[in-house]
């Protein structure tokens, strides 16, 4: 179960930040804030205490708030991300983090974003992608091995991250899309495959007995609906554009 998240509001520059989704138009400042703000107000639903950190002028990635840090049980990870214009991120949040948790660090050459770092089922698993390194998942991988926890590599073949790709619905039952639906390290789990066309709705977030993921996909929340969770849909189309999903906006734990 999941008790607190952390936020932080998307700044007037958002529209700057990296994305390679140019066929969704241009991004809305007044819009992601209604649905960012929306975003927070379902978090509170599911039971958490949001504290909402203000935006960062400089950094309009800031708000994916995922990225830079990694949270555990036991320890806080700082991450290095794996794109050069997110680096200073992390130094925002580390004494926010501290008041919670240890805290480790990722450094150079290894390189690691948090939207590659999936917990399920008691374990991790770490994709390998653009913006993660092998240092990076190995780096991550001693840090959880001292803190009694197990991981995998993945390698990411599609999407930006590997959350991009697949998550946890709760439990031993995993979204993925058919690029990963197959690999041997998801072999112990049961697994809803996404249609052709739905890979966006692969980043759903499983919060405490609720389902939250992307408005305009009905074949995928059939799929969701069979595991007999509330299903909550969210406008993220501000988000999309600039490559992010749900996962990407806070910090659970």
């Amino acid at each position: 179960m999941f008790t607190r998240a952390i936020v932080r509001r998307p700044g007037p520059d958002f529209g700057l930040g990296l994305t390679t989704a140019a066929d969704f138009g241009p991004p809305s400042y007044g819009l992601i804030l209604k649905q960012h703000a929306a975003y927070v107000d379902v978090l509170r639903e599911c039971g958490l205490e949001i504290e909402v950190l203000d935006a960062e002028p400089g950094f309009p990635d800031a708000y994916f708030v995922e990225d830079p840090a990694v949270v555990t049980p036991l320890v806080a990870v700082m991450t290095n991300p794996g794109a050069t214009s997110r680096r200073g991120e992390g130094r925002m949040l580390e004494s926010v983090l501290a008041r919670h948790r240890p805290l480790a660090r990722i450094l150079p050459p290894a390189a690691l974003e948090g939207g590659d770092v999936l917990a399920a089922d008691g374990r991790f698993f770490i994709g390998i992608s653009e913006r993660t390194n092998a240092e990076g998942a190995r780096a991550l991988g001693r840090i959880l091995e001292e803190h009694g926890q197990a991981w995998t590599a993945i390698p990411v073949g599609a999407g930006l991250h590997l959350k991009s790709s697949v998550n946890s619905l709760g439990g031993k039952a995993l979204v993925l899309t058919a690029a990963l639906a197959g690999h041997e390290a998801f072999a112990g789990f049961d697994r809803i495959v996404l249609d052709p066309g739905d890979e966006y709705a692969a980043n759903t977030l499983w919060l405490n007995g609720r389902l939250l993921m992307p408005a305009g996909f009905p074949r995928a929340r059939r799929k969701f609906e069979m595991l007999g969770l509330p299903v909550i849909e969210l406008e993220t189309s501000e988000v999309r554009k600039m490559d992010g999903g749900l996962t990407c906006m806070s910090l659970r734990f």
